[in-house]
Formats: C-alpha cells, sequence, structure tokens
C-alpha cells in the first residue's frame, strides 16, 4: 500500500482544507493548507497528488458545501 495515498477534505463554500496519509499504518497525517475552492485548483491538486503510478482516493466532509465537489469531480 507504499504507492497510495488518502486524502481528507474539509469543504467550504470559498476553501477547501486538505490533509494527506500515505498508505501505511502509523504515519502522520500532515495538512496540506487550503486551496481555494474553483475547479482549476481542485485539478491541479489532483494532479500534484496523483504523481506517477500513485494511487488517490479522497473523501470529503458530508456538508452541504461537498456536494458540489463531489458531483463536479
Amino acid at each position: 500500500m507504499n504507492d497510495s495515498i488518502f486524502v481528507g477534505l474539509d469543504v467550504h463554500k470559498a476553501t477547501i482544507s486538505v490533509a494527506v496519509a500515505e498508505g501505511m499504518r502509523g504515519g502522520e497525517v500532515p495538512n496540506l493548507g487550503i486551496i481555494p475552492n474553483r475547479a482549476d485548483q481542485i485539478a491541479k491538486l489532483a494532479k500534484k497528488l496523483g504523481k506517477g503510478d500513485r494511487q488517490v482516493s479522497s473523501c470529503y466532509e458530508a456538508g452541504p458545501c461537498g456536494y458540489g465537489l463531489h458531483r463536479d469531480n
């Protein structure tokens, strides 16, 4: 599972807070920061995190701001 990465997204109207966990037990889950809640920024993040053959799995907070993100991507 070392070629996997798990991304947690806390979605707000204008911003998205991003945290990442590598695919191994016991690792740290660093906060990568906050990005604007815009399609171009989300695509840029996905491209960066999915570099190489790494498998990216993501989830978002199940609130009203996350539904648009799920629908658009």
